[in-house]
């Protein structure tokens, strides 16, 4: 069904990395989802949620699409609408950032703000749910994509499997994948399943994330991690947890742009530090691939700016900045 800038999601490149980690006794690749039209993998859910909608009748003629989002799927499903003639509420909180309600005003979205958490808890992820479902129960004609719980979200990422396996014919060892609605993480895992594939499968998960169990604490980089388990989490989705900070995501961020040039969003960053935790425990000769998420444009105002990094972590921003230099001081190329 998908059409003009719609049939450019997927089949994004997969890059070896050769140059920011030192001393790999196995292969590194990349899946850059950041070459999506809108900008990140969310493209995949957004456009084949709406388009099963399509299908199904649940979407018609002036149905409006609401949704909450932090960023990334807001801004694909702003970019679906848009193709599709359809109206689209987007319910945000305080930390999204400017750039990105910019990007999703110019797709045509409306903005819908929760300026308050949770009574008790908080969060802010359970008031946008809420202020979701108030905008369905007063909007006639409204639509919940439900990124969280839609089974289509973690449909669409079979694709994403698929495309890494036909590209490294079949022989992907490790997996690594951030989670968040656990979509991505649930439709490469089922394609595994599915193929009889041998791939090992990691879940990188922030600190303070209750995903995989363990308490819900304050966390600064949007889309890394979630403060509910999300419907679409099964306990058997992955071999391994392993669990990043907010710091960690910053460091593997500056990482790739200093050392791979690539310029990538805050779960890359998480991902690829990922790796660093377990890499010593990966097997040699062996083939791991790494999905980074999003680009960077979307951070330069946190991940990237020094101003921000000084002032949400202090001191401990020099001790990065000392580490980076003592690698790039080692570095060989």
């Amino acid at each position: 069904m998908q059409s003009g800038v719609l049939s450019a999601i997927g089949t994004t490149p997969l890059v070896r990395l050769t140059r920011v980690l030192n001393d790999l006794s196995f292969r590194l690749y990349a899946k850059l989802e950041a070459l999506n039209p809108g900008g990140s993998t969310k493209d995949r859910p957004a456009a084949t949620i709406i388009e099963h909608g399509l299908e199904t009748g649940a979407i018609r003629s002036g149905t409006v699409v609401i949704e909450s989002s932090s960023g990334n799927m807001g801004i694909g499903l702003a970019q679906v609408c848009a193709y599709y003639g359809l109206r689209f509420i987007c319910v945000v909180d305080p930390k999204v950032t400017t750039q990105n309600i910019r990007l999703l005003k110019a797709y045509g979205a409306e903005i819908d703000y929760v300026k308050e958490p949770e009574p008790g808890t908080g969060d802010f992820l359970q008031a946008r749910i809420k202020r979701v479902q108030t905008l369905l129960r007063t909007t006639e004609n409204s639509f919940w994509p439900n990124q969280y719980a839609n089974i289509c979200n973690s449909k669409a990422h079979h694709h994403t499997m698929r495309e890494i396996t036909q590209t490294l014919d079949g022989k992907i060892d490790y997996l690594f994948c951030a989670t968040s609605t656990c979509g991505t993480l649930r439709g490469c895992a089922e394609y595994v399943r599915a193929q009889g594939l041998q791939t090992k499968i990691f879940a990188v998960d922030a600190v303070g994330s209750v995903i995989f169990g363990g308490p819900n604490l304050t966390r600064l980089i949007p889309g890394h991690g979630a403060s509910i388990r999300p419907e679409l989490y099964q306990a058997d989705l992955s071999d391994r947890c392993v669990r990043v900070t907010d710091l960690d995501c910053i460091v593997g961020c500056r990482r790739l742009i200093r050392k791979e040039a690539i310029l990538a969003g805050g779960s890359s960053g998480a991902v690829l530090m990922a790796i660093e935790q377990v890499k010593d425990n990966i097997a040699p000769d062996t083939t791991c691939v790494a999905i980074f998420p999003d680009r960077g444009e979307r951070y330069l105002d946190t991940i990237y700016s020094d101003a921000w990094v000084l002032d949400h972590f202090g001191e401990v921003s020099q001790i990065w900045e000392d580490f980076e230099a003592r690698a790039c001081a080692t570095a060989t190329f």
